[in-house]
């Protein structure tokens, strides 16, 4: 469940007005614009976007950028634009980094159905004229070796496939493939696991590890972390968890960005922003039950000022 709080009817010319009036003047208004901008939808924010620029000849995304600033003028722009434009920024910003996130792209390809991703790699391509799976290949740097090799062929798969959506399954394939994957793994053959991983159904796959848990009495990913050192191993068990469970995987990544010895506001933003309007209120409700404490409250205590104040309003946070 979204934990996104917003009217069933709102007026855009009304909410471009009251976002017009908090951006001019000498500073923006930053309360105003979270008690509008953080109480609507995606259809809403576009509307309000539509408006604001046919009213006022200004494009109201470049106008929050030159107003707001730090985490949270980054977490507002995120927030403001489409939701499959939004992904496709997080997808290219992450490949940007000097030190690349590409568990970003496991997430997208992972979590999301068929028909999401490809909605995505559109966004992407209109966005930055770039085919998405080009782009991943291209920023993979480092040494060419096997591992290397691996890695790129598995993230470019998962990025590129289209799956089969639906719920059926193969039981005796699950179990033949839950061996084949152990042998792979105990082997180092990342092509087998690959193939596998980078190509089933998610439903045959949750089956698939169902069966290895039961045949070898550990989950497939206590396996891949063997050697935490080869990033394809690393790629291979974010894909295995967000495909079993995306909601336990976002909690855990939620975790990990408030816990560390320092935040990671970009993770952090991330799960908030995109899972506000989906799940976010479950993932809130296992953060609670794992850390004994509410997600509102770690929020609070790790972040500040506008950044804090937005994150918590997504959170469903009531003024």
């Amino acid at each position: 469940m979204a934990t996104l709080i917003a009217p069933a009817n709102s007026s855009p010319v009304e909410d471009a007005e009251a976002i017009r009036k908090a951006v001019h003047g000498w500073g923006a208004d930053d309360k105003k614009i979270i008690s509008i901008i953080g109480h609507r939808n995606a259809v809403q924010r576009k509307l309000i976007r539509q408006t604001y620029e046919e009213t006022y000849q200004e494009d109201l995304i470049k106008r929050f950028e030159s107003e707001l600033h730090g985490n949270f003028e980054k977490a507002m722009f995120r927030w403001v634009l489409d939701p499959f434009d939004r992904d496709a920024v997080l997808a290219n910003v992450a490949l940007k980094e000097s030190n690349p996130d590409y568990h970003v792209i496991v997430e997208l390809s992972c979590v999301y159905s068929p028909e999401e991703l490809l909605a995505v790699k559109r966004a992407y391509q209109a966005r930055y004229h770039h085919c998405l799976e080009e782009d991943l290949a291209s920023h993979i740097s480092g040494d060419l070796g096997k591992a290397c090799i691996s890695w790129t062929i598995f993230l470019v798969a998962l990025a590129g496939v289209y799956r089969y959506d639906g719920g059926d399954i193969d039981p005796r394939l699950a179990k033949s493939e839950a061996d084949v994957l152990h042998n792979a793994i105990k082997d180092k053959n990342h092509e087998e696991i690959t193939r596998i991983v980078g190509t089933r159904s998610k439903a045959q796959l949750v089956a698939t590890f169902n069966c290895y848990k039961d045949e070898y009495g550990a989950s497939i990913t206590k396996h891949l972390v063997n050697d935490p050192a080869i990033p394809y191993l690393a790629a291979v068990s974010t894909a295995v968890r967000c495909i079993k469970d995306p909601k336990k995987y976002y909690e855990k990544l939620l975790r990990d960005a408030l816990h560390n010895h320092r935040i990671d506001e970009n993770a952090l933003t991330r799960v908030i922003v995109t899972r506000a309007e989906k799940d976010l209120k479950d993932i809130k409700e296992l953060y609670y039950k794992r850390n004994s404490v509410t997600l509102d409250h770690a929020v609070a205590k790790e972040t500040s000022g506008d950044y804090e104040a937005f994150l918590l309003t997504l959170l469903g946070k009531e003024n």
